[in-house]
């Protein structure tokens, strides 16, 4: 069983940790929307067909500022959510299996009075993002996965790829009650930071970005709600929970898909990723960017930028 989350308000942080600008002469528009039973912080720049960006592990919207910008010039709504847990979102004691999380997604777009979007999700936000168009794919217009495999792909290679279960033997390390919580806020949350440069290529982060990732992770029970998932994701295999999930992530992603990945990242294996097309029933594209890691739209937010912006407005995607 999942430990029951430390009980914490729902209030919102200080708004200097979460509520911060983007780089450029972009204005970003913070607000708070209402989904699915809980209450979640929105970063929003553009106007235009919208485009929901969805973070990863250690991440918070603020990961996207560059994508933000450069989908806002292109003629887009660009808005970036904090996940349940995560940065100024509510942090709720329950809640943090896929299935709940990617009606969180799906019930913003609703929120935001749009009759669909185009996801894009990195790490756990692009596990959410492939969950969230197979269970609504009314809503999702396109798809745009970086850094994660489908996750019937992600569970078998775990299972099976004696490498990739080594790549990501943080998530066991999650499984362990209480003792990731208290690691991850440690020294200001000085792990964040030796994550997020170990996970990425030779394009090192800036300091000033780590600093910004650690702040909010230090965020009271933020720390607790970002490993959730991760559980859920390991304790559920062979529960009737997981095994139902599971079998629910074989109805194919009928949208057109655009897959990103890095070739040098060290925790989701190449390998591991690139076999998630055969559950994609429409256009499906494969973008490996060399001398990238973990967090290619960081790492090289122009090349990634551009990739995804040039997909996103190709009428004819499949090409």
């Amino acid at each position: 069983m999942t430990e029951p989350a430390t009980p914490a308000p729902s209030s919102a942080p200080p708004p200097s940790v979460v509520r911060i600008d983007i780089p450029g002469d972009r204005k970003v528009t913070h607000r708070d929307v209402a989904a699915n039973g809980a209450r979640f912080h929105i970063a929003e720049v553009g106007d235009g067909p919208l485009v929901l960006l969805l973070h990863g592990f250690p991440q918070f919207w603020w990961t996207w500022r560059h994508q933000l910008t450069a989908l806002a010039d292109a003629g887009f709504r660009a808005v970036a959510m904090d996940l349940r847990g995560v940065g100024g979102s509510d942090r709720t004691p329950r809640g943090y299996d896929p299935a709940n999380l990617a009606l969180d997604i799906t019930g913003v777009v609703r929120s935001l009075g749009e009759p669909d979007a185009a996801l894009v999700g990195h790490d756990l936000g692009g596990y959410l993002a492939w969950t969230a168009a197979v269970m609504r794919p009314k809503l999702v217009r396109r798809l745009v996965v970086s850094s994660m495999p489908h996750p019937r792909r992600w569970r078998s290679a775990m299972l099976s790829d004696i490498k990739q279960t080594t790549a990501g033997s943080y998530v066991w390390g999650f499984q362990r009650p209480w003792l990731p919580e208290r690691q991850l806020v440690a020294d200001d949350g000085a792990l964040v930071g030796e994550l997020i440069r170990d996970w990425s290529g030779p394009q090192l982060p800036e300091d000033e970005a780590v600093e910004t990732y650690r702040r909010a992770m230090c965020i009271p029970s933020t720390a607790h709600c970002s490993i959730e998932p991760y559980r859920w994701m390991v304790r559920s295999l062979a529960r009737p929970d997981g095994i139902q999930f599971n079998r629910r992530m074989k109805r194919p992603v009928r949208v057109p898909t655009l897959h990103l990945h890095g070739s040098l990242d060290p925790v989701m294996r190449t390998r591991s990723a690139a076999g998630s097309g055969e559950y994609v029933e429409a256009p499906y594209r494969w973008r490996l960017f060399d001398g990238l890691g973990h967090f290619p739209h960081e790492e090289d937010p122009v090349a990634f930028s551009t990739e995804l912006v040039n997909w996103l407005k190709d009428p004819e995607p499949d090409r």
